[in-house]
C-alpha cells in the first residue's frame, strides 16, 4: 500500500524552504508528474485485485476435483464470511425490514455468480468463461445508456461471442457457456445490490452480513457434493487461499481505490478481467488461447470499455446540462 503524502490530520507539516521559480515548462512537467503518480495508486489496486481474483479462480481449479465447483464455492465463501465477519463486526440491530431484503437478494446475487462462475470454470477455459461472464455488467451499461453507440458497443460484444463459439456452438462446451452466462446476470444483478446496500450499511458491514447469506446458501450444496472432504487439511488450506485472493484481498483494494479513482476509469479497469484470467489460465492451469479466441477476448474488452466511456460522457453532459 503506498505511503500518504499529505501531512496527518490536525497536524501542521513544516513550511517548505524558499526556493526559486520554475520555468513554466518545468512547473508544468512537474504538476503532471504529481499527477500521474496520485492516479497509479488506485489504478495499480484495482489491476492487482483483477490479478488476485483470476489468479485465486486458477488455484479453485486444481482443487474441483477432490471436492467439486460447489464444494469450493462452499469453501470460498464460508471463510471469506468469517474473515469478513471477524474484521468488521457489523451492526445488525436498527435496520428496517428493507435493509435486510436487500441483504437477502445482494446474498443471493452473490451465491449465484460465484456458484454458477465455477460451474463454468468446471467445463471452460478460465479466459472463455470470464469473457462471457463480463457480458452481464456490459448488458447492464449498455441497456443503462441509451444511446444509439450502445447498438455498436453491443454488436462489437457479439461478435467477440461467435468468433469465442468458432462460428457454431459446437466448438464450446454449451453447459458451460450457459453457466458462464448466467453468472454474468447475477453480476449485474450484484452490481445494483452492492449499490444499494452500500447507501444502506455503512463502510463494509452490509458487504460482511451479504457474504455471510450467500456463504449460508452455498453451504448445503457444497456439503452434499464434497461430504467430509471438504475438512481434509489440503482442501482447507487451498480453500483459504481461495477466498483471500478471490474476496478478501480484491475486495478491499477495491474499496480502497474506489475512494480514490473515478467510477468510470474504475470500470474501464475492470473491463481487463478477461484478459487477466486469459493470462491466469494459462500460467497456472496451461489452458492455451487461440488466436481467434485472443482475438474474440479482445472485441468483448473494446466493447466493455467503450459503453463504460459513452454512459461516463452521457453522465458528464447530463451534470453539465443547465435545468429549465
Amino acid at each position: 500500500m503506498e505511503q500518504p503524502t499529505s501531512a496527518a490530520p490536525g497536524h501542521a507539516s513544516a513550511p517548505a524552504p524558499s526556493i526559486p521559480d520554475a520555468a513554466p515548462e518545468e512547473r508544468a512537467g512537474g504538476l503532471a508528474a504529481a499527477r500521474l503518480g496520485a492516479r497509479l495508486g488506485p489504478v495499480a489496486m484495482v489491476v492487482a485485485g483483477g490479478m488476485s481474483v483470476q489468479f485465486g479462480s486458477a488455484v479453485a481449479v486444481t482443487i474441483m476435483p477432490s471436492v467439486g465447483a460447489a464444494g469450493v464455492v462452499a469453501l470460498r465463501l464460508a471463510v471469506a464470511a468469517v474473515i469478513l465477519l471477524v474484521v468488521c463486526r457489523p451492526r445488525v440491530r436498527g435496520y428496517a425490514r428493507a435493509d435486510w431484503w436487500t441483504i437477502a437478494a445482494f446474498g443471493l446475487a452473490m451465491a449465484g455468480m460465484n456458484g454458477l462462475f465455477y460451474q463454468a470454470l468446471d467445463r471452460i477455459p478460465l479466459g472463455v468463461a470470464v469473457t462471457l461472464e463480463v457480458l452481464g455488467p456490459l448488458a447492464l451499461s449498455v441497456f443503462a445508456s441509451r444511446r444509439a453507440m450502445s447498438a455498436v458497443w453491443a454488436a462489437l460484444a457479439l461478435g467477440g461471442v461467435a468468433l469465442l463459439s468458432g462460428g457454431g456452438f459446437d466448438r464450446l462446451d454449451l453447459v458451460g457457456a450457459a453457466y458462464a452466462l448466467a453468472a454474468g446476470g447475477c453480476w449485474a444483478a450484484y452490481i445494483l445490490f452492492s449499490a444499494r446496500t452500500g447507501r444502506r450499511f455503512p463502510q463494509a458491514d452490509g458487504l460482511a452480513l451479504a457474504m455471510a447469506v450467500a456463504a449460508l446458501l452455498s453451504l448445503p450444496l457444497g456439503i452434499a457434493e464434497a461430504g467430509g472432504r471438504l475438512l481434509e487439511p489440503r482442501t482447507v488450506a487451498l480453500g483459504v487461499a481461495v477466498a483471500l485472493m478471490s474476496s478478501v484481498l480484491p475486495y478491499t483494494l477495491e474499496l480502497l481505490a474506489l475512494r480514490r479513482l473515478p467510477a468510470a476509469t474504475f470500470a474501464v479497469l475492470m473491463s481487463l478481467e478477461p484478459a487477466i484470467a486469459a493470462v491466469a489460465g494459462f500460467l497456472v492451469l496451461s489452458q492455451a488461447l487461440s488466436v481467434t479466441d485472443a482475438l474474440a477476448i479482445a472485441l468483448v474488452i473494446g466493447a466493455s470499455m467503450g459503453a463504460v466511456r459513452s454512459q461516463g460522457r452521457q453522465g458528464r453532459r447530463e451534470r453539465s446540462t443547465p435545468v429549465a
